[in-house]
This record gives structure tokens, C-alpha cells and sequence, in this order.
């Protein structure tokens, strides 16, 4: 694993979007696993500046995202589709047809978790696949269980990422309780994995990630296996 700690969460931003934008220019048709979330909103700005500049084209890259809430509708304001059209999609040239994320709206979660391994499968591996760190040690919506989950599945999301994600909602009853997600054994089938770290709060787990055991108990743990891993955290979350 390559770590890198940067003095604060721009000098983070701008690193991860060197390290992709590097990736587009050296291989134009990548296929880019894509996050949501607070921590690649600055990735996603330094990425449009650069598409601004001229410096970016994306008109053959695809993207995979890796999850969505199950039963929001896809353009929903609190839903990871409108997310990644709000940050990334809208203000570059990628071709929506080249987006891929799970069919939230799909109730049949046997089929919703097939479709998406299909197109998984059809895409290949993906070349860089970006990652945050939930509080409890998930990545994608792979929450603390008894084992490693292979492919793409429909998850119960268990208390604190409920309470860390209904900021994004009304009230707490708002946030759902299920989510489609890319499974451990699909992410860690990619050539590169891009580990954004982020705040004192995620500074423990962090830790944990770092020097535990590696367990589904602690889903990022399983990162230690992976050949090719970059963690860019700032020094509060990486003292």
C-alpha cells in the first residue's frame, strides 16, 4: 500500500484527481470506478477544472459507481445518480451512455444485483476504482458482517451509517434502509484501488483499517490483500 498524508483535505483533492486524470490521459477508454459521498467532492472540482482547462477528455472513459440506495428514484436529489450528474457528469464531455450506476428503482434485488454484475462483467476490470471509509470500516455500502461478499448485493444498512448519511435527508425516516452495492470481491478485482481518507472522525478506523486483523467485521480491512493500493489521507485523519 502507498500512503500519502497531505497537509488538509484540498492538497488530498488535488492528488487524487492528478493520479486520475493521469490515469485518462495515459489510457483514454479506462473504465473508472466512481464514489459519492463528501470525501471525492474536491477530486470531482479539481477533475472539471482540469476538463475546463482543456486538459481532460473523457468522451471514451466509462464509469461504474458503486451503489445506490434501493428505492430512490434515479434523479432523486438525495440519490447517487443526481449526485454524480450535480459534480462530475454534467460539467464534462463523458457520454451518459458510458455511466453506469445501480438501478435503484428496480424492487427485484435478485435481478437489480445480476444486471449490474452483467454489466461489470462486459466492462472488465476496472482500472482505478475510488473508495472512501465509512466510520465503521465499510467501503461502498459493504457494511461490518460475518464475511466477504463476492458480487454486487442488496444490503440492510445498519445504524451508524444510517446516522451518518440522514443529513442528506428530512428527518432520519427519510433515509433508506436498503442500498445496492458492488460487492468486496468485484472491488478488489481492480487494477488500482484509490483510498480517500478524510476529518479526525475518520482517524480511528483509519487505524484500524491500518493495523487490525483483517476481518468482515472491519470491511476495509480486506484492502491489505489488494496488490495495488493508493491511500491519500490528510493528517488529521492520518496524524
Amino acid at each position: 500500500m502507498k500512503i500519502y498524508r497531505t497537509e488538509n483535505y484540498e492538497e488530498m483533492s488535488r492528488k487524487a484527481a492528478n493520479i486520475l486524470a493521469a490515469q485518462i490521459t495515459w489510457k483514454p477508454d479506462s473504465v473508472l470506478g466512481l464514489a459519492t459521498g463528501s470525501t471525492p467532492m474536491g477530486m470531482y472540482k479539481n477533475l472539471v477544472r482540469k476538463y475546463e482547462q482543456g486538459d481532460l477528455d473523457l468522451t471514451q472513459i466509462s464509469t461504474v459507481n458503486l451503489d445506490d440506495y434501493k428505492g430512490l428514484k434515479k434523479m432523486d436529489l438525495r440519490g447517487y445518480r443526481y449526485y454524480m450528474e450535480e459534480h462530475f457528469f454534467s460539467k464534462v464531455n463523458i457520454c451518459p451512455e458510458h455511466t453506469f450506476i445501480p438501478d435503484s428503482m428496480e424492487e427485484d434485488s435478485i435481478k437489480a444485483c445480476a444486471d449490474y454484475d452483467k454489466v461489470l462483467l462486459n466492462l472488465g476490470p476496472v482500472d482505478i476504482q475510488v473508495l472512501g471509509l465509512g466510520h465503521d470500516g465499510h467501503i461502498g455500502f459493504n457494511e461490518p458482517s460475518g464475511s466477504f461478499s463476492e458480487n454486487t448485493q442488496c444490503v440492510d444498512l445498519n445504524q451508524a451509517t444510517i446516522q451518518a448519511n440522514k443529513r442528506f435527508f428530512e428527518k432520519e425516516e427519510d433515509v433508506p434502509r436498503q442500498a445496492y452495492t458492488m460487492g468486496i470481491g468485484t472491488i478488489m478485482k481492480a487494477k488500482t484501488i484509490l483510498l480517500l481518507v478524510s476529518g479526525a472522525d475518520k482517524a480511528e478506523i483509519l487505524q484500524k483499517v491500518l493495523k487490525e486483523d483483517v476481518t468482515p467485521e472491519i470491511p476495509g480491512t480486506i484492502l491489505r490483500f489488494h496488490p495495488n493500493v493508493i491511500l491519500i489521507a490528510d493528517k488529521d485523519a492520518l496524524p
